[in-house]
């Protein structure tokens, strides 16, 4: 038989999506199996908030009945309406979720992918975005001898020759930093912590878990309001933002959350997450028969080799000013060093940060951490 390429939306098919992975990466140690029903709830519509903004069409590689790839098609109607200059706008669809087993299976998924795009009326495609910008951005292109981190994308190395063989431009490239937190900063950072410790003005405090709802609000406007001009932003919606809440709130713990107030008025956060794929890489994808136990017992007080900060934001007005760096350097030292008292931890990862965001950069650079994983997004015209 030969190769069928089909668009699927059954509950069975949404299944065989989920667990072709599972079979491609059985051989690679430093993949983490997700687990089936956070896969699952991420391509189905009634359960994943981004669909009440965006559109999806998954597709599935089959040779012989034999699944040997998938991919995703999808259209943010949010996307569409940012500035062009920032990545998305206008006729700008995407695709991710591509997984093939040979590079002419790549070829016709991805052929696949753009031809429903073009139906829908978009001009140009950007990807890999696993589904949502605020989910997996970007193709593994640097960083394969460790295992990704909380939700960061893992990829095969080939698959980078496999889209730039398809007329694939690079667009953008995000980078995540690992540090060893069991050291203390060099003595500039001290320095600036403890100036901004003598200020009077400012308070960094913990987030209060009792009250979820009210703190997500505060760092959600701060991170509306940092983000804003950065590439591939699109605003989080109130679904999105009540299933971020659902999946993170197990692993929120109050002193690994941060907001800094200026005058009483909250300015920046930096939330930092422990690394949950050190606890359910063992799983192997479900949580039955005991699974669940071993998270359960995992969640009430983790220990960790890693944490990592997945965001961070200062508000707009004072990013140009020293006191962002500031604010930044107050959060990490009193995060790091709950890490390390308080959950075991050794290792950080920042990111990701986008490659031309020098501020970010600079803070990631000076306080002694390097560039372990490079990510990058692709394009080109339909």
């Amino acid at each position: 038989m030969p190769l069928a390429i089909r668009p699927i939306s059954s509950k069975a098919d949404r299944k065989r999506f989920v667990d072709l992975p599972f079979r491609l990466y059985a051989d690679d140690p430093h993949w983490v199996p997700p687990l089936k029903g956070e896969a699952l709830g991420l391509i189905t519509p009634e359960k994943n908030g981004w669909y009440s903004h965006a559109k999806a069409q998954l597709f599935l590689a089959e040779d012989g009945g034999r699944v040997v790839g998938r991919i995703s098609a999808h259209i943010d109607t949010l996307a569409l309406t940012m500035p062009a200059a920032q990545g998305f706008g206008p006729g700008v669809g995407q695709w991710g979720l591509m997984e093939a087993e040979r590079p002419d299976v790549f070829r016709a998924l991805l052929a696949t992918a753009e031809g429903w795009l073009r139906e829908q009326g978009m001009t140009h495609a950007l990807g890999p975005i696993s589904q949502s910008i605020w989910e997996e951005p970007g193709l593994l292109i640097d960083g394969f001898d460790h295992p990704p981190t909380i939700m960061m994308g893992h990829a095969k190395a080939e698959y980078r020759g496999w889209i730039e063989a398809a007329g694939y431009a690079p667009v953008k490239r995000m980078m995540t930093y690992d540090l060893d937190i069991t050291q203390e900063f060099p003595p500039i950072v001290k320095r600036i912590i403890k100036s901004g410790e003598a200020n009077k003005r400012i308070v960094v405090r913990e987030v209060n878990k009792k009250k979820f709802e009210e703190e997500a609000a505060i760092i959600l406007a701060i991170l509306n309001d940092a983000w804003s001009s950065n590439w591939g932003f699109v605003p989080l919606t109130p679904p999105e933002i009540k299933d971020v809440g659902v999946k993170l709130k197990p692993i929120v713990f109050n002193d690994l959350i941060r907001i800094a107030e200026l005058d009483g008025k909250p300015v920046a956060f930096m939330i930092t997450l422990p690394d949950l794929n050190e606890a359910i890489k063992p799983l192997h994808g479900s949580l039955l028969p005991f699974g669940w136990a071993k998270l359960l017992l995992w969640l009430r007080a983790p220990k960790v080799r890693t944490v990592r900060v997945p965001l961070m934001g200062v508000v707009k007005e004072l990013q140009a000013s020293r006191m962002a760096s500031q604010l930044a350097f107050m959060m990490i030292e009193y995060i790091r060093e709950a890490s390390v008292r308080v959950y075991g931890a050794s290792r950080g990862e920042i990111g990701w940060i986008l490659e031309g965001n020098q501020g970010m950069r600079s803070i990631a650079e000076t306080i002694e951490s390097r560039v372990n994983k490079v990510y990058q997004v692709y394009g080109r015209d339909l």
